[in-house]
This record gives C-alpha cells, sequence and structure tokens, in this order.
C-alpha cells in the first residue's frame, strides 16, 4: 500500500466546510487503497489572531509563553480534522507534535528538529487509523512546548514523510503547484509540472513563498519525494525531485522579493581585515546578511552595501553605528525602498547569455540596476520597488517563460 504524508495549510482547513472537504478527500484516498499520515496547520489566520491576543495583553511576551499560545492553533486545527474524519467511518487519532515524537532544541520561536521518533505514529497506522499531526510544533530537549516558525508545517510533514519512508509528502496550499512567477503579477505565469531541489531552494529564498525553504532543504537532504498541490482543486501539482525536468529549462523561474532593505556603510577604510570586523560584528548581532557589494576605492576609501530583512534594519544600524570609528566610516544608510529580482533555472549553468539577457531586458525597460549577486543557476538583481513588478513581467516575457520550455526559442 502506498504511504502518503499529506500537509494542509492554514487556508485549506480555514473554516468548518474547508475541512469537512478535506476530510471527504482524505476518505477517498483512503477507501483507494492509500495509508495516510495528515498534517494540518492552524486555521486561516489564526496564528496571525494569536500574535495579535498577545500583543493586547501583555508588553513582555517570554518565548516559551509565546510557543505555548501559537502551537494551540495547529491542536486546534488537527482535532477538528480528526472529528471530521470520524463523521465519514475513518478511525483518526490526533497528535500534539511531542506525541508524534519531535524533539527539538530549545530555540522558542524558531526551534529546530533534533530527533524524530514517531512511535506512536506507526502504532496508529499499523492499527488502521489516520495520524493527524498538529504542525510546526515539538518538545524541547528540556520538555518545553516548541513552535518550528512559520511555515513549520512543512516541515513536519517532510520530516514524518523521511522518517515513515512514505511514497510521496504532499503539501497542499492555496494554489495549484509552482508557478514561472507570481500569477498575481503575471496572469499568464505557468504552473511548472516537474522542479528540481536545487531550483525550487532558489526560488524559496528569493521571494517565492510557498513551500517553506527549510522543508525544501530538508526534503533534498533526505530524499523526500514532494508534490506541491492545490488543497481546492485536487488537480496534479508539481513535482519535486533530485533530478528536476528532462526538459532541461534554461530558465524556470522569476521571483521577486519586497522584504529586504539595501544597507550602505560609506567611507571605509580599504585595507585587510575591515569587512571581516564588519560582517563578524553584524553576525554576532544575529542578523541575516543576504547580498554584498564593494565599490571601487578611491584615495584610500570604498563603500559596502548589504541587504537585510526590514525587521533587521535597526539591529543592524545599531551593530554597524558601535563600529563606525574602527571601520573608519563615515556612517550608514539604510534604504527600505528597494527590491529584488531574479532569474532562476539549472540550464543556465552551460548556457552563455543569460545575465546579458537579464540586464538588457531591465535596460530596455528603464530599470536601473543596483546591486547583482549569482549563483550557479540563479542571477538576482536589486531595483527600485515601485518598479519590480515590471521587471517581474518583462523577464518573463523575454524569457517566454509562459510557454513550455521544449517550444521556447531561448533553450
Amino acid at each position: 500500500m502506498t504511504l502518503l504524508v499529506q500537509k494542509f495549510g492554514g487556508t485549506s482547513v480555514g473554516s468548518p466546510d474547508r475541512i469537512r472537504e478535506v476530510a471527504d478527500y482524505v476518505a477517498r484516498s483512503q477507501r483507494r487503497g492509500n495509508r495516510i499520515v495528515l498534517v494540518a496547520s492552524a486555521m486561516g489566520k489564526e496564528t496571525d489572531e494569536l500574535l495579535r491576543l498577545a500583543d493586547q495583553v501583555a508588553s513582555s511576551k517570554p518565548g516559551r509563553e509565546m510557543d505555548m499560545l501559537i502551537t494551540g492553533g495547529e491542536r486546534k486545527a488537527c482535532a477538528l480534522l480528526s472529528m471530521a474524519l470520524h463523521d465519514r467511518g475513518v478511525d483518526a487519532d490526533s497528535f500534539t507534535g511531542s506525541q508524534a515524537g519531535f524533539v527539538t532544541d530549545t530555540n522558542h520561536q524558531n526551534a529546530k528538529i533534533i530527533k524524530l521518533q514517531p512511535s506512536r505514529i506507526r502504532q496508529a497506522l499499523d492499527a488502521g487509523r489516520v495520524p493527524v499531526v498538529g504542525g510546526s510544533q515539538g518538545v524541547s530537549t528540556d520538555s518545553n512546548v516548541t513552535f518550528l516558525g512559520r511555515g513549520g508545517s512543512d516541515t513536519t510533514a517532510v520530516a514524518l514523510a523521511d522518517a515513515l519512508n512514505a511514497d510521496a509528502c504532499e503539501l497542499y496550499t492555496d494554489v495549484p503547484g509552482v508557478f514561472s512567477t507570481d500569477p498575481r503579477l503575471v496572469p499568464n505565469a505557468r504552473r511548472i509540472d516537474k522542479i528540481s531541489f536545487d531550483e525550487l531552494l532558489e526560488m524559496t529564498a528569493t521571494g517565492c513563498p510557498k513551500p517553506a525553504m527549510r522543508s525544501v532543504e530538508y526534503a533534498r537532504a533526505y530524499g523526500v519525494k514532494l508534490h506541491v498541490r492545490s488543497a481546492f482543486s485536487w488537480v496534479p501539482g508539481t513535482w519535486v525531485t533530485e533530478e528536476g525536468s528532462m526538459e532541461n529549462a534554461l530558465i524556470s523561474a522569476v521571483t521577486h522579493d519586497t522584504s529586504e532593505a539595501k544597507m550602505t556603510v560609506s567611507g571605509v577604510i580599504d585595507r585587510p581585515g575591515v569587512a571581516a570586523t564588519l560582517f563578524r560584528t553584524l553576525a554576532d548581532a544575529d542578523v541575516n546578511i543576504d547580498m554584498i557589494v564593494q565599490n571601487v576605492s578611491e584615495q584610500g576609501h570604498t563603500d559596502i552595501s548589504f541587504t537585510v530583512p526590514h525587521q533587521q534594519v535597526d539591529k543592524a544600524t545599531a551593530a554597524v553605528d558601535s563600529i563606525l570609528d574602527v571601520l573608519g566610516a563615515a556612517g550608514v544608510v539604510a534604504d527600505r525602498q528597494v527590491a529584488r529580482v531574479s532569474l532562476i533555472g539549472a540550464g543556465m549553468r552551460t548556457n552563455p547569455g543569460v545575465a546579458a539577457t537579464m540586464f538588457e531586458t531591465l535596460a530596455n525597460n528603464g530599470i536601473n540596476i543596483e546591486m547583482i549577486s549569482t549563483s550557479a543557476i540563479r542571477v538576482s538583481c536589486v531595483v527600485r520597488e515601485t518598479q519590480v513588478e515590471q521587471a517581474v513581467a518583462s523577464l518573463h516575457d523575454a524569457f517566454e517563460l509562459h510557454i513550455p520550455p521544449q517550444n521556447r526559442a531561448h533553450i
């Protein structure tokens, strides 16, 4: 019998009607001879509501208590799903993360899985029952409830699929798969039938919101086959595997990200060790750095620019201010009005000219490039936030991403 781990996101279980529809689908899957393990996210925007409630109650929000609060949303959803399954004649048991065997580190609000011992899940499967597991949660090594962070339900599902040696992990969401770009910006964006882990990792790192990047990293590391699909249509979605598509598309997708700011440290002394001091200070302050550009030195000084998440701008500014004298720098300025646009495709490893076409396309549309970074299968540019939608649409058109790869001129 095929063993499937099926994860349903917040919109998928966002109302009583949706929960009943999911239960109907799971019941049909079981009748076809599949063994099912369910993972549930909190209903709709419940996690956001719980965070707002915490803000209204107290200014002091210890991590331990926040994790206890937030994980209640997933427990509620998995209990309701289990009840709906019982109504359909499907024996089901709901489990918290700790009951399912998830042991994590002690980092509240963004815990990492240390080990998984799903003995109770195996027992339920052996008894012909459907285990329904609360996503994004576990128990720490010091016996406290922990939250895996936003998107943690995807990671819960992938980890269970690996531990149980499932045939596939199906991630059900509000979109029917992974697209060549955001279909809200480009109406003719194309659903990708099959993609490699490397390509999807680059996409999730540069703005593609689903699935969660941590879950893709986990799946790649342990060889878990992913199927990203819609919870509303039940049609096949996007398969994510090690080898990706055999079509060898030059470019698979265009992504964009408006969540980062550009910071520039001006007048830095151009001597060995200065950049190391700067980025060590930022690392010690727990600031996440993405793109980095150092300008050409003039009269012994240079400017260093880098990008950080918006929510870390103040922390990064304070960290840099504390070492301005050491850097010999004039100051640090943050620019929040930027965005990143990226091209991703495994085919660019062996095809020259991708960056040139990208830069020409942006130039022809009057879009100035402020920063550039590359990897083997990605080229990213920082542009003005007001122009990012135009950048996405023009690049999607230039590389003919609305057309199946085998029919494109750019192959």
